[in-house]
């Protein structure tokens, strides 16, 4: 065995075996499909063992291919580190951050504590990426993210999931509405009124029809919409009324004249962990950032206040 395998040879393996396909890998590595398969046809003949299953439909690994696939990504992983941490210590060099977070944390947070972070850490470079909270988990075990930040429902699998936020779910309506003077409400007895659906909170519309479905009524959708703007215009006309995270919504209410009101449904409580792969082996950067916003976590509730929803 006198081939060596390079990172190169390591990174095109691990496209095919994410793509399917030789022609989608060299699409995403701007490599030619021959130079691809001519990389994959050496990798074998080093080991000797077919490690990719080709079919009409594409290539899947072998469970040799597999073994190799977990090895590489962990290869590929460290080497990002080392050249990240290296490049940190080099004059002028500038920290690269990747982090992948769902909807909520977006809308309801994250943006600030980033925007704190850089100014006082100019020269990292963070790119954040929206997803939903499975793929979330899943870019942070493939290694496409360093940090994650998803709700605590999807904390499976060998990452570390560190509690990281609370957030609390509102009914809001307009002034003049007739809830508009409660300070707390139980969601069953917002099912009087027509409901605005927010596209982005896909899982809080699912609590809240199970919830109807358990009191054996009905959940009305006036309308969806895709925009916090859209929902508040609504709402202030009296189109109907909306259930969010208050801590999204808690700086538009003056703007738009609205009334939030808590729910005190258990389920109206959900909790943001932040994951990682390995919190020791993060870059220096990323070390940073996540020291950073596990700071800005407000205190955790006592253990016999339980978080309900993920």
């Amino acid at each position: 065995m006198t081939q060596h395998l390079d990172h190169l040879s390591l990174h095109l393996f691990i496209l095919v075996c994410e793509e399917g396909t030789i022609a989608r890998a060299s699409e995403r590595a701007f490599i030619a499909p021959s130079a691809v398969s001519k990389r994959l046809s050496d990798i074998e003949a080093r080991f000797a063992t077919p490690l990719l299953k080709r079919s009409k439909r594409g290539v899947e690994p072998t469970p040799a291919g597999l073994a190799l696939l977990r090895h590489a990504r962990s290869l590929t992983r460290a080497m990002e580190r080392l050249d990240s941490e290296l490049s940190e210590y080099a004059e002028g060099a500038r920290g690269h951050v990747r982090i992948w977070a769902n909807v909520s944390s977006i809308m309801e947070f994250l943006p600030e504590e980033l925007s704190d972070f850089m100014l006082k850490h100019p020269g990292v470079q963070i790119d954040i990426e929206e997803r939903i909270s499975p793929d979330v988990v899943r870019g942070v075990t493939e290694g496409s993210a360093d940090l994650g930040i998803c709700r605590r429902s999807m904390a499976v699998g060998n990452l570390e999931f560190l509690p990281y936020r609370l957030d609390h779910l509102a009914v809001v309506v307009g002034a003049g509405h007739s809830l508009a003077d409660r300070s707390s409400v139980a969601f069953e007895e917002t099912l009087d009124f027509e409901h605005l659906g927010m596209s982005a909170f896909a899982t809080i519309n699912t609590f809240m029809r199970e919830d109807a479905q358990k009191h054996g009524r009905e959940l009305r959708f006036r309308s969806y919409v895709s925009s916090f703007d859209a929902a508040f215009r609504l709402i202030q006309f009296g189109l109907g009324v909306a259930v969010i995270p208050l801590e999204a919504v808690q700086r538009y209410t003056q703007l738009f004249d609205l009334r939030i009101i808590p729910l005190t449904d258990a389920w109206a409580r959900g909790e943001f962990v932040i994951c990682v792969r390995d919190r020791e082996a993060l870059s220096l950067s990323a070390r940073r950032l996540l020291d950073h916003l596990l700071s800005r976590s407000p205190p955790r509730p006592s253990t016999t206040d339980p978080i309900h929803r993920g």
